[in-house]
């Protein structure tokens, strides 16, 4: 489900020249309305449901209703980010049920941009020349390469 912003939380990020939400949404989708200060989802259908707005926002404004799969039917879920880790609340619509929370870890010890996410792997090289990345030729019995048909076969 798209992202929406809870109005009475938003505070337009202390009306500076682009909000967080703003700042962070790969659709840039969030928008600051200059009137009232406030931001909003200006095309929800067109939200990727990334949730970055949910755990950028500084004043929890921005939450999100989950899929009937992840969150039960009218509960809603917001993020808190601390600087070791992101707590997520499950608020339950019946007020009878306690909401659950999850603690996740964040990444430590990169600054923003510096993450190398594929520093583990090993560099293709040459790889990238050779038939390795299609299979292996002699389980794919592709030795002779592709064939010229006079005839589509039948099977």
């Amino acid at each position: 489900m798209p992202t929406f912003v809870i109005p009475d939380k938003c505070d337009g990020c202390k009306a500076l020249d682009k909000t967080a939400c703003q700042y962070i949404c790969p659709n840039d989708l969030m928008v600051l309305n200059k009137d009232s200060m406030k931001a909003y989802n200006q095309e929800p259908l067109l939200c990727w449901e990334c949730y970055s707005c949910v755990k950028i926002c500084p004043t929890q404004a921005i939450e999100v209703r989950g899929y009937a799969d992840f969150v039960p039917m009218g509960a809603s879920v917001t993020a808190m980010r601390s600087t070791e880790d992101i707590l997520w609340t499950l608020q339950f619509r019946s007020e009878e049920i306690r909401p659950k929370r999850f603690k996740f870890p964040i990444r430590k010890g990169v600054s923003e941009g510096q993450a190398q996410p594929f520093d583990h792997y090993p560099t293709a090289d040459d790889d990238l020349h050779g038939p390795g990345l299609m299979g292996e030729p002699e389980a794919l019995n592709t030795e002779l390469g592709p064939v010229k048909f006079d005839k589509v076969p039948t099977l």
